[in-house]
């Protein structure tokens, strides 16, 4: 996922119990990709019942839900939220990309097929971070979930700018929609609204509507605010059309987001704990009943994705009611290099995979190895460009912070 700032509205301090979760996630993620190539059978045999990635994902996803919103109130200035987002995103994402690329024209790591579409409409595509809601493949596989993140941060500013603070009714209402489009049979191919306007078009008009909604949101006139966030936030909701998960999930990943926020607001005396618990009844119900009517497929069983779905959510929980005690040190320093393990660990993957190719399967101690790698070279690219943007991104922030 990106690089949550562990922030509250109380002030800038990290909360180690995120960075618990967000060091246990990135593991599991990392671990069910790298089995893949080290341990196929254990994962082929897991994968039916247990979906390893998706709980890693929904329990960022939940991090993210959690902490964004209070990021954002906590600035209370949209132009300094973006500039920080934007600084602790990108850098990273930036590099991972360019050596992925590099090593893929090199012969040295293999690379994804991103189809036909031109050299600008996938660079432009993927400056938006919206490459998967706007038909376009990501250059790494595990770049999906940042299109998602991508369309909170632009759903939580339209939220912001209109003044609504209703984050429990939003989620609630995006995970009614799945469960009724399911229910309803409303199943839409990948990309179905690039099928209707074309890739490029849509490409070049949602990287517009991005630019112009960042832009108008972050201006100083009330009313070019509102404009600039209700632009963005039509955005986003339109692109979940378009993804290339099931409109089900993709509205639900949203709910959990929302549900986050729900969360956080009952833990700062912002709303009840009545309405986050009912929230997250009704948004874990519609989860699993979407999951369940959702059916079996290739790559998809409602056990495996109910399992870890119920399981993430269980895990969030478990975090927040340990949340007042200190957290074990591996945790929360895995957690703080918990995204460059998750931009890092797939090019690493394919560079074995464009060297020894899948020589060694079903070995843990390759496995093992794989991970003493990984985690030293994330130490470095944490050390060396997540940790001086985050420096560069607060200092911007703090500049152009109104007075």
């Amino acid at each position: 996922m990106r690089p949550l700032s562990a922030s509250t509205v109380n002030g800038p301090a990290r909360l180690g119990w995120l960075d618990a979760l967000r060091g246990i996630a990135a593991l599991v993620v990392a671990f069910d990709h790298s089995s893949y190539v080290f341990m196929a059978e254990f994962r082929r045999q897991l994968l039916p019942e247990f979906s390893l990635s998706r709980y890693g994902i929904m329990v960022f996803f939940l991090v993210s839900g959690y902490i964004i919103p209070a990021s954002l109130q906590r600035h209370g200035c949209v132009r300094t939220f973006w500039i920080v987002r934007v600084f602790r995103i990108y850098p990273l994402w930036a590099a991972v990309v360019a050596v992925s690329l590099l090593l893929g024209l090199c012969g040295v790591a293999e690379i994804r097929d991103l189809g036909a579409q031109s050299g600008g409409a996938l660079a432009v595509a993927h400056l938006t971070m919206l490459q998967e809601l706007l038909g376009t493949p990501s250059v790494l596989l595990v770049l999906w979930t940042l299109s998602y993140e991508m369309a909170f941060y632009l759903l939580v500013v339209a939220l912001f700018t209109v003044r609504v603070q209703q984050p429990a009714a939003v989620a609630v209402t995006l995970a009614v929609l799945g469960a009724v489009s399911t229910t309803a049979g409303v199943v839409l191919q990948d990309s179905a609204l690039s099928g209707v306007t074309g890739t490029g078009p849509l490409i070049a008009c949602g990287a517009t509507a991005m630019v112009v909604a960042v832009c108008c949101a972050s201006a100083a006139s009330r009313g070019l605010r509102v404009f600039g966030g209700v632009l963005g936030g039509v955005l986003a909701l339109v692109l979940v059309f378009n993804g290339t998960v099931p409109l089900w999930e993709g509205l639900m990943i949203l709910a959990v987001m929302f549900l986050g926020t729900a969360v956080h607001r009952a833990e700062h005396g912002q709303s009840t704990w009545w309405r986050a618990a009912g929230t997250a009844i009704v948004v874990v119900g519609c989860a699993v009943w979407s999951a369940y009517r959702y059916g079996d497929g290739d790559l998809f069983t409602r056990r495996g994705w109910i399992l870890a779905f119920l399981l993430a959510v269980l895990t969030f929980g478990i975090g927040l009611m340990l949340r007042r005690r200190r957290p074990p040190r591996l945790l929360t320093g895995l957690g703080v290099i918990s995204y460059s393990v998750y931009l890092v660990h797939p090019v690493l993957l394919a560079v074995i995979g464009g060297t020894i190719a899948r020589r060694w399967q079903e070995n843990l101690a390759l496995e093992a190895a794989f991970f003493a790698v990984l985690l030293p070279v994330c130490l470095l690219t944490y050390r060396y460009i997540e940790a001086p943007s985050h420096a560069w991104g607060r200092m911007l922030g703090r500049r152009v912070q109104p007075p």
